[in-house]
């Protein structure tokens, strides 16, 4: 007998397929209203991590910290090169006296992999058990994720911000959502090299 077994494949295969399609858009039709919700008001942390390379970042964790949300703050992943002068100067503020020797610079991270590990050693050198995560909404799942990880002793608290990109729906904001929806679901199921961050928890 031939073409017994393809249609049987076929049979389990197709099936397969389409509930893992439909499943994955579901989960990012979830994820994009997600990434998008305002940030809820966070109750006082022991810290502050921002974790750098889009709008409005910065801005949002230095009002956290003024507002005394937080005791101390990271900057993480920070070009070499520059200083918190420069930064301040990016975001349009002025150096504030009160906020002096409590504000960090990480110079290490390059990913998000890398944000976290730098975030853990941070924490754990100045002895924080809670912190609230600042950076976009979009990459908000990951990155707590990602720290989560590395620093399971610590309480995390989510101040996604809402940078440009999504503020409006066109080709590139689904590129970029679909992007980092498929990498925190790497990252969710384990599927990534970040699970090493355990290690050092």
């Amino acid at each position: 007998m031939t073409g017994g077994p393809k249609p049987i494949l076929v049979r389990v295969l197709v099936p397969l397929l389409s509930l893992l399609v439909v499943g994955w858009l579901a989960g990012f039709a979830w994820f994009c209203r997600d990434a998008t919700l305002p940030a809820a008001p966070v109750p006082e942390s022991d810290g502050i991590v921002v974790l750098t390379g889009g709008t409005g970042r910065i801005d949002a964790a230095l009002d956290l910290l003024s507002a005394g949300r937080a005791r101390l703050m990271l900057i993480s992943g920070v070009s070499e090169g520059l200083d918190l002068a420069a930064l301040l100067r990016a975001a349009d503020r002025t150096e504030d006296p009160s906020l002096d020797g409590r504000i960090a610079l990480g110079h290490t991270a390059t990913s998000t992999v890398g944000n976290a590990i730098e975030t853990a050693s941070w924490a754990r050198a100045n002895g924080l058990h809670s912190l609230i995560v600042v950076t976009a909404g979009y990459h908000m799942r990951r990155a707590m994720a990602e720290i989560g990880t590395a620093l399971p002793e610590v309480t995390l608290r989510a101040d996604p911000v809402r940078p440009p990109a999504l503020t409006r729906f066109g080709p590139g904001t689904l590129r970029l959502l679909a992007s980092e929806y498929t990498k925190w679901l790497l990252v969710a199921f384990g599927l990534t090299g970040s699970a090493h961050l355990r290690e050092i928890a």
